[in-house]
């Protein structure tokens, strides 16, 4: 199963921080519409990935909930028909509930860092080191632990969890 090692955090100054992103990628990144639609799942996580063309992505991962660095295994089957298969899965599993998002994408070495607005959130970033075989999660820590330190991402507005858990959580 391929793995990540990635961080969460909330974002006090969205375009300061944006400004940071795209001089380090140099580029201004990808905006990409998401909606996720979690499933009711016995271990790790399950959610459907609209990507909002016609395309989709299921995607179970078991990550820890913790603040810092986090390994994340995960994998990913495309679809094409999206909202076909979140119904059988809403139908078999339950929907847990859902996430709508703008995300901006950036690359820097081997690391995806997501700008993203999330509807009842606000914002928010995720760095994903994508792990090449071989690397140990150490090495992934180390360079997630940099782009934190390069990109002013204080300890203090670390996230745990999914942006699902946030929002049940906000809605009590």
């Amino acid at each position: 199963m391929p793995f990540n090692v990635e961080i969460k955090a909330k974002v006090s100054n969205a375009s300061q921080l944006a400004d940071r992103v795209s001089q380090l990628s140099q580029s201004e990144g990808t905006v990409i519409h998401q909606q996720d639609t979690f499933f009711n799942c016995s271990v790790g996580r399950l959610k459907l990935r609209n990507l909002m063309d016609g395309n989709g992505q299921l995607i179970f991962y078991e990550r820890p909930d913790c603040g810092g660095p986090k390994l994340s295994k995960y994998s990913i089957s495309n679809t094409q028909d999206p909202e076909g298969l979140r119904a059988v899965l809403a139908d078999a599993l339950g929907v847990k509930g859902e996430v709508k998002k703008e995300r901006r994408l950036f690359l820097v070495g081997q690391t995806r860092i997501h700008l993203d607005t999330v509807e009842g959130l606000g914002h928010l970033m995720e760095l994903e080191v994508v792990m090449k075989e071989g690397q140990s999660l150490e090495e992934g820590e180390v360079i997630a632990r940099s782009l934190m330190k390069e990109l002013g991402v204080r300890e203090d507005s670390l996230v745990t969890g999914a942006y699902i858990d946030l929002l049940l959580e906000a809605r009590g």
